[in-house]
C-alpha cells in the first residue's frame, strides 16, 4: 500500500492518496480547500481512483467531492451519522468566509464494520483493505479508516499528534470525542501510525504516553 499526503488550503488540511503498486487501484481520502492541483499527481502517476471517502463532513476535508468524483468517476463515501451534514458544506464555508462547492449525495453511506477494499484480489482477498471505525465527536458521523495489515490509521479530527479533534462546533461532543478515542483508537497495538487530518502523523504509543487529553 502506498501513501502520498499533500496539505492543502487554508486550514492546511490533509489530503491523502492511498494506493495498491501493482492494479494502481487507489481511494482518495479528504480532498480539502484548493486541492485539484493533486489531480495531475494522480494522472501522472496513472492512479485509478475508485472512492473519494471523507473521514467527517466538515467542509475543509469535503471542499474537493464534487471536482474529483466528476474528474475521476469516483465513488463517494461518508458515514451515514454525517451524510446530512455534507450539504451545509456551503454555509460551514462561508462562516470562515470561503466560497465552497456543493458536495454531491454520497453513493454509499458508511456504518461501524464496514471495509473499503480495493487492488488486487485473490481469493476473494483485496490486497488494500480499510476498515471503517465509527469514532465520533469531532462530528457524529467521524469515522477512521484502519488497516490491521499495514499498521496504520486515517483518524480525520479525531486524534491529533498531542492533540484532540475540536467539540465546539455542531454535533460535537468533548466526551464522546474521548470514548471514540479511549475505547477504539488507543487499544490498537502501540506501533500503530496514526494519520491526522491536520499537522504531523504519530502512533499510538506517543498520544497514550504524552497527549495531555488523555
Amino acid at each position: 500500500m502506498e501513501i502520498i499526503s499533500y496539505v492543502v488550503g487554508e486550514l492546511e488540511t490533509n489530503t491523502y492518496v492511498v494506493g495498491d503498486k501493482e492494479t494502481k487501484e487507489a481511494v482518495l481520502i479528504d480532498p480539502g480547500l484548493r486541492s485539484e492541483y493533486i489531480l495531475d499527481y494522480i494522472k501522472q502517476e496513472n492512479w485509478k481512483i475508485i472512492y473519494v471517502v471523507n473521514t467527517h463532513a466538515h467542509f475543509d476535508h469535503t471542499y474537493g467531492n464534487a471536482f474529483f468524483t466528476k474528474e475521476t468517476g469516483a465513488k463517494l463515501l461518508v458515514h451515514e451519522d454525517d451524510a446530512g451534514m455534507l450539504q451545509a458544506g456551503k454555509l460551514q464555508g462561508l462562516m470562515w468566509g470561503i466560497l465552497t462547492p456543493d458536495s454531491p449525495v454520497p453513493d454509499k453511506k458508511l456504518k461501524e464494520g464496514d471495509f473499503i477494499e480495493f487492488g488486487n484480489v485473490s481469493e476473494n482477498t483485496y490486497s488494500c483493505s480499510l476498515q471503517v471505525i465509527h469514532t465520533p465527536g469531532h462530528s457524529p458521523g467521524g469515522i477512521s479508516l484502519y488497516s490491521s495489515k499495514e499498521g496504520i490509521i486515517f483518524v480525520g479530527d479525531t486524534l491529533f499528534a498531542g492533540s484532540i479533534g475540536r467539540t465546539d462546533l455542531p454535533g460535537g461532543s468533548y466526551q464522546t470525542l474521548l470514548n471514540s478515542i479511549k475505547q477504539k483508537l488507543l487499544i490498537l497495538p502501540d506501533n500503530t501510525i496514526v494519520y491526522t487530518g491536520h499537522g504531523p502523523k504519530t502512533n499510538i504509543k506517543q498520544e497514550k504516553r504524552t497527549n495531555p487529553f488523555l
